[in-house]
């Protein structure tokens, strides 16, 4: 721990996470991505995978994180987004024909978008939040749908799609937090850190 309060840990290699810290004044002291096997278990719900991922994120980029000296006493801040259509969790795709499915049944239909947030202390205790969004997609036309496959920005995103992209075009109403939906539920997160004596508000202030 400095001076300033605790270092911060982000257990995610996602650019989108780190300029949704950034929004609200948090940069991380280190990026530890976490690659784990994210398949569901067994009759898992989309909420209880997003909580039981980020918890797996949060511990695996902690256990590396204490093989660094500068790192300790840091905050290890890890999060899943898994996005629903009733109890079906959709992947993250990462070949055009998986993206085709999600999109085509995301059309004209809403879905729901659950992010786990973990939050590992030093002394080993995790805290946790799970935000849900609701999403409704219009109903996309063939033109659409195949323009956003060629786009590719669909690759490795929860759902198939990035609202902070083009498939913002897509959207005719949100319930909910939108940082929830682009990965980062930013009001919750914050929460977090200022709980644990992170210095919030300090990045704020004029340097």
């Amino acid at each position: 721990m400095s001076a300033l309060g605790p270092r911060l840990v982000l257990a995610s290699g996602s650019p989108r996470r780190v300029a949704l810290l950034r929004q609200i004044g948090v940069t991380p002291d280190a990026v530890i991505p976490s690659d784990l096997d994210e398949t569901p278990r067994r009759s898992e719900t989309p909420r209880a995978l997003a909580l039981r991922l980020a918890g797996e994120k949060a511990e695996a980029a902690a256990a590396v994180a204490a093989t660094r000296p500068e790192l300790e006493g840091a905050l290890t801040l890890a999060a899943d987004t898994v996005v629903s259509v009733g109890r079906r969790i959709l992947p993250k795709a990462e070949i055009a024909e998986e993206a085709e499915d999600c999109l085509r049944l995301l059309s004209g239909r809403a879905h729901r978008v659950h992010t786990g947030v973990a939050l590992l202390t030093a002394s080993g205790v995790t805290r946790t939040r799970l935000v849900e969004s609701r999403v409704r997609f219009k109903r996309l036309s063939r033109a659409e749908l195949e323009a956003y496959l060629d786009s590719g920005e669909w690759r490795g995103k929860a759902g198939a799609y990035a609202i902070q992209g083009f498939a913002g075009a897509f959207v005719i109403r949100l319930i909910g937090s939108y940082a929830n939906v682009v990965g980062l539920p930013l009001a919750e997160v914050a929460g977090l850190l200022a709980g644990e004596g992170y210095p919030l508000l300090d990045g704020w202030r004029p340097q």
